[in-house]
């Protein structure tokens, strides 16, 4: 005997273990057969389960008058059985194209953001949206025809945060009968006919013509491959989180990076077995996805081959080259990858996408009766310029690298970014060294030379971060004042 639709999505609810009696239970009501479908099979069940429904309506504002008619029809429909009602809506065509964002993934994000914000604000324990079999389905073969590993074998996942998704076991076809059994009508959403997208196109061709000519059960089995999938990814996961979180060093809110060594050989195994890191393996491409994932970035846009190009600047590579996702960049830098969101300011330089120069200039006052400070918002340091007693602190500032005669110094002081030709004399060597040259042998990263900080006095190099100072101006034998130099982070 068939079981009802509803006791299917009362034992999804209860096994969940996200509600309880007493909660109140979103459902993302569009209009559509599907979440029409869903909130009627709730009304059924909710005082089994002991939770209040509450409707939750996001207008896309993509099919203008028809947006707002599947608005005033989930109101009426809730209207009519005493439902509460929390509309919300954005103007998704304005936030893809300012987010860079193709429509179906920004109307996707902007509507999770809406409900995970009602639960954030207490208005409901959880959401119930109505993702179905065939949608299952249609995302699996989505995720193989753009190119997927297993993660994208796994689909849609019957809960994540706050959505819980009763329906993954129903098929299409199953709810519009219930619904012509009840008698209820639904709006149609006239864009799923739009064959333009590949969605639409799975929809009305792919999967009929395998239901049709290869496999009747076709749905079933991808439903079923994307839950064993699913298992799979339960063990990766708690795998790949700790090895992230022992491997990759954050910089900052936009910065991620791991050593190549490290990425291509995670657990050490080949180390311990002679082998060549050059054969990237499943937990490699795993820590590719969640480094990407980590700066915000959805892996939904993230191909398989998209993982590849990154694996293969880290094996064939070699420093400055990079390759670009979507929304992030990643560097390899010496035995470094780095990754980092965009930056829409970059700009192209010597054939390869360059941040920006981050260049600055500021005169110093630096007077022998008191410290000079400069703020440099451009690299995020506070630099100190201090005046000493030489004669009496020498054995304090023995070894300090930037430790200038005060008396040389000329008129004006410059600190600013370095630029190309920049060149000074270290000590204890006879010719000059140009500034890019000492950067690259002591393996500054490309991002990080963009904004590199040096001193000028009269229009001459006399310091440079990280370096002894130039010759004439280091403070020495007879040297009365002493200049030293310090930053901190703002």
């Amino acid at each position: 005997m068939k079981r009802p639709l509803s006791h299917t999505v009362l034992a999804a609810l209860r096994g969940s273990g996200k509600l309880h009696a007493g909660d109140r239970l979103g459902v993302a009501v569009s209009g559509g057969a599907d979440s029409v479908a869903l909130l009627r099979l709730l009304l059924e069940i909710r005082e089994p389960l002991g939770v209040l429904l509450v409707v939750l309506h996001f207008n896309h504002s993509i099919r203008g008058a028809e947006s707002d008619a599947d608005e005033t029809f989930v109101r009426k429909l809730a209207a009519a059985h005493e439902l509460p009602v929390i509309a919300g809506g954005e103007d998704v065509p304005l936030a893809a194209r300012r987010h860079g964002w193709n429509l179906e993934d920004a109307a996707r994000r902007l509507r999770y953001e809406f409900f995970e914000r009602q639960a954030g604000e207490g208005k409901v324990a959880g959401v119930a949206v109505a993702h179905t079999a065939d949608d299952q389905a249609e995302t699996v073969l989505a995720h193989l025809i753009r190119g997927t590993g297993l993660t994208g074998l796994g689909g849609i996942f019957p809960e994540n945060g706050v959505v819980i998704r009763p329906l993954l076991e129903v098929r299409r076809q199953a709810l519009r009968e219930y619904l012509a059994g009840i008698g209820q009508d639904w709006r149609e959403d006239s864009s799923n006919q739009d064959t333009s997208r590949l969605r639409a196109r799975i929809r009305r061709n792919l999967l009929p013509t395998l239901e049709q000519q290869f496999q009747h059960t076709v749905v079933e089995q991808l439903c079923r491959l994307s839950s064993l999938a699913r298992m799979e990814e339960e063990f990766w996961d708690g795998l790949v989180s700790s090895v992230y979180e022992s491997l990759t060093v954050r910089g900052s809110q936009r910065d991620i990076s791991i050593s190549i060594g490290d990425l291509l050989d995670p657990l050490r195994l080949r180390q311990t077995h002679d082998r060549e890191l050059n054969a990237p393996d499943a937990l490699s491409r795993r820590l590719v996805r969640r480094m990407y994932e980590e700066l915000g970035g959805s892996g939904r846009q993230l191909t398989a081959q998209h993982v590849e190009q990154v694996l293969r600047l880290a094996t064939s590579s070699t420093s400055g080259a990079e390759t670009q996702l979507p929304g992030a960049c990643v560097e390899r830098e010496f035995n470094r990858l780095r990754f980092s969101r965009s930056n829409a300011s970059a700009v192209r330089e010597g054939g390869k996408m360059a941040p920006g120069r981050r260049s600055f200039s500021y005169t110093v006052a630096l007077e022998a009766s008191s410290p000079a400070e400069v703020v440099v918002p451009e690299i995020a340091r506070r630099v100190r310029l201090k005046v000493i007693d030489w004669s009496r602190s020498a054995r304090d500032t023995t070894g300090r690298q930037a430790a200038l005669d005060f008396d040389r110094l000329l008129s004006p002081l410059i600190l600013r970014s370095w630029l190309p030709g920049d060149a000074f004399r270290l000590p204890g060597r006879q010719r000059v060294r140009k500034v890019k040259r000492l950067l690259l042998e002591s393996r500054v990263s490309w991002r990080d030379r963009a904004g590199w900080p040096v001193l000028t006095s009269g229009g001459v190099l006399v310091w440079v971060r990280g370096f002894p100072v130039a010759t004439e101006f280091a403070a020495a034998t007879g040297t009365r004042q002493g200049v030293v130099i310090e930053e901190e982070p703002l």
